[in-house]
Formats: structure tokens, C-alpha cells, sequence
């Protein structure tokens, strides 16, 4: 098995949706904001070569949108997504399979892209299977008000049209030392990969536990469409993680790709954080 993280590109948010009812002056301690009240975040794809496949997790925003769209998330720096995949040794055409974690647009976005023409689309990793939890899938499909700007059409339906896609039932093992447990609380779907990997097991929490600074049970974001069950879910996989000493890694950390976890005066917070090429 191989293991390889790498950031597509940063970003920018307004850090008082990304924590929610949390107030600014306990969140901008731990996560400094700008002035215009915008936090850096970043969009870390997870890479796992096991039993013959190679897993992308989650593709960045990808870049069919237009320039209105651009403006709002103000992406910037990273390695980009097939820059970043080729400094690993892997072209499009080597990935086996895509995973989403859910069909928010910075997740999967890079999944699909413009053909030659810019006509249509097409997939971007062409010999891949695309694995979507059915839950999100048609929750996606009804789409809400809520969500509507983070369900674009044109991220969502190729990979349907492509026949590619296979919907995700259930929690349990996907592929040899890689399983998949799902959420509800952030999007109805939401896929979190946990890799065992030379007895160490890693869970990359992606929009469950967006950042280290999103440990605290209560601290969620405003995104989140049922922040009761978050809470509920954070505190399941947080206990069983401080129980087992597993490795998180944050999907949208500027500073921190893991940690693992201790129980403190004040619950569950990282007992020591590092990079995720120190995990080898």
C-alpha cells in the first residue's frame, strides 16, 4: 500500500460560516481571519494505491466555472490537481478510482471537465470508477436551497451520463484496507475514508472535522445541514479515534494535516500534530 496527501489549491471563506454560532472572538484566537472576515482553507486530496487500485480522494473545484464564481472562493497557491497527482508519479489515466466524499463543488468539481471543444464535458480520470454514497447522490439529484450553490449541475451529471459512477450503500470495506463510513449531518451522504495502513489507521475527516480547530464537539459549521447529528457523529468518531489512537488527517487545515488525539480537562483536543509525510 502507498499513502500520498497533497493540497490541489488554498482558498478563502468567511470564518464566521465556517464556525457557526461559535463566536469570532473565541474561533479568530485559534484561526485568524483577515479583515474582510475570510480565513484560508485548503483542498487536500488523498491519494491510496492498494490491491491493484489507485484511489483519488475528493478533486478540488476543478475550473469549468465562470469568473463570478472564481471571485467568491479566491483560489489560490497549491500544487494543482494533475500537477500534483504527475509530482507523485500518477497521470489521469492511472487512476483506478475516484472517491467523493460528497458533491459539494470544492470536492468534486476536478472530477469532471471541459472536452477538447469546450462544447460539453467529460471525466477527467477516464479509466476510473466514481463512488458516490447513494444518500448524497439523490439528495444532490432534489437539491435545496441551502445547497444550491455548492450543487452545480455541471460537476454532477456527466459522471452519471458517463456510466461510471457506483453508488455507495453502506458503511464497511470498498477496497483492501480502505473502508467507508457515512454521515448525515454536514450533507445527507457524506463518505469518510479510513485506511489501515502497517497497523496505523488513518481517517481523513474531510467536512465532519474540517480543520484541527474544529476538534471541540460544539464547534461545527454553518454549512452543516443537521448540526445536531454532526455533533453526534464527531463525538462517535472522536471517541473511537482517542480509543485506538488513530491518525486524523484535515482536509481544509491551512497549518495542521494530522494530529492525534488526547482527552483533556476540556474533551477531546490533538495531543501532537504533524505533517502527514511523518505518518511514514
Amino acid at each position: 500500500m502507498k499513502v500520498d496527501l497533497f493540497n490541489i489549491s488554498s482558498f478563502l471563506v468567511d470564518g464566521g460560516a465556517m464556525f457557526g454560532v461559535v463566536p469570532k472572538v473565541l474561533w479568530s484566537r485559534i484561526y485568524p481571519a483577515d479583515e474582510n472576515n475570510l480565513i484560508v482553507l485548503t483542498l487536500r486530496s488523498l491519494i491510496v494505491t492498494t490491491d491493484g487500485h489507485v484511489i483519488l480522494t475528493d478533486t478540488g473545484c476543478g475550473d469549468k466555472q465562470d469568473d463570478k464564481f472564481f471571485r467568491h472562493v479566491h483560489l489560490h497557491g497549491g500544487e494543482g490537481l494533475i500537477e500534483g497527482l504527475k509530482k507523485r508519479g500518477y497521470k489521469p489515466e492511472d487512476i483506478t478510482d475516484v472517491f467523493l466524499t460528497h458533491l459539494h463543488a470544492d470536492h468534486c468539481g476536478g472530477a469532471v471537465k471541459w472536452n477538447t471543444s469546450r462544447t460539453g464535458y467529460e471525466l477527467t480520470f477516464t479509466n476510473a470508477t466514481y463512488h458516490i454514497s447513494r444518500a448524497q447522490w439523490e439528495w444532490a439529484l432534489k437539491n435545496n436551497l441551502r445547497e444550491a450553490d455548492s450543487f452545480l449541475e455541471e460537476n454532477i451529471i456527466p459522471i452519471e451520463q458517463s456510466g461510471r459512477m457506483n453508488l455507495v450503500d453502506e458503511e464497511g470495506t470498498l477496497f483492501k484496507d480502505f473502508s467507508v463510513r457515512i454521515c448525515y449531518g454536514h450533507t445527507p451522504g457524506l463518505m469518510i475514508p479510513v485506511i489501515d495502513y502497517k497497523g496505523k489507521r488513518i481517517v481523513y475527516t474531510g467536512d465532519l472535522i474540517p480543520t484541527l480547530s474544529h476538534l471541540p464537539i460544539i464547534w461545527n459549521m454553518s454549512y452543516d445541514i443537521e448540526s445536531l447529528k454532526t455533533i453526534d457523529e464527531k463525538e462517535k468518531i472522536l471517541n473511537e479515534a482517542l480509543n485506538g489512537n488513530y491518525i486524523l488527517v484535515f482536509q481544509h487545515d491551512k497549518d495542521s494535516e494530522c494530529c492525534t488525539l488526547e482527552m483533556t480537562p476540556k474533551g477531546i483536543r490533538a495531543k501532537k500534530k504533524f505533517d502527514f509525510r511523518e505518518i511514514f
